[in-house]
């Protein structure tokens, strides 16, 4: 009987293709199918790297019976690579039910470190870093956001969020009113061409993106609950 394969979880860009690692190109050339979360970006990349593997999508759309196939393939000897559609797969994406069934079924899971939205962020924002609490995007309904925000007010440390660029100016609207005039640090387009990282507060980040407007995905930075 063949023995398994193994699953790579492999970070790549959020943005300036040459923050690849050579450890992630070495895997991506190896291993002898890819799993993606866009398959168009990941081709994409690929390409740039003049990598040619098969391609396999995992997204929130993708019928139950795709984490079970691509289990099939790793269990008869295939070693595969798990890519996000950008950054550290598994950390607000789809991969994570892929990682866990694979830990079940005693498939050894190889982690390749790289980039990452919540750490780029962190690192330039000046807060504290030694514990915060990551949240993805936050709900998108008004009344179910501000009722999140509500519960996580008091946290002493400090939060990070991702956020859409059409919905920015609401959820800050929310923090600002649920949280207080906190400081802030938006990041947008990081790494890329158009990187902006604005240090503030709420206030003063609201009004630069009503006068500014906003494009591309943005991570936030939120200064913590300071009074106890």
């Amino acid at each position: 009987m063949a023995s398994k394969g193994i699953l790579f979880v492999v970070a790549t860009p959020i943005g300036n293709l040459k923050d690849i690692t050579l450890r992630a190109l070495e895997v991506l050339k190896e291993v002898d199918f890819i799993i993606a979360e866009d398959t168009r970006k990941a081709k994409g990349l690929l390409s740039h790297f003049a990598i040619r593997k098969p391609v396999i999508s995992l997204h929130r759309h993708s019928p139950k019976s795709r984490v079970e196939q691509i289990i099939r393939k790793i269990e008869k000897g295939e070693n595969a690579a798990l890519i996000s559609e950008a950054g550290t797969p598994a950390i607000s994406d789809p991969g994570e039910e892929l990682i866990r069934c694979c830990g079940e079924r005693s498939i050894k899971t190889i982690p390749i470190p790289g980039p990452s939205a919540i750490t780029t962020a962190l690192s330039v924002s000046g807060m504290p870093a030694q514990t915060f609490s990551f949240f993805s995007f936050l709900p998108r309904r008004k009344s179910k956001r501000r009722k999140f925000l509500k519960e996580i007010k008091g946290y002493p440390h400090t939060l990070v969020f991702f956020e859409a660029p059409h919905r920015i100016i609401e959820t800050l609207e929310d923090i600002e009113e649920v949280m207080g005039d906190r400081k802030i640090v938006l990041c947008r387009e990081l790494t890329k061409i158009h990187e902006e990282i604005f240090r503030g507060k709420v206030s003063e980040a609201l009004r630069m993106l009503r006068e500014k407007g906003a494009k591309g995905e943005l991570t936030i930075v939120l200064e913590g609950c300071l009074s106890p």
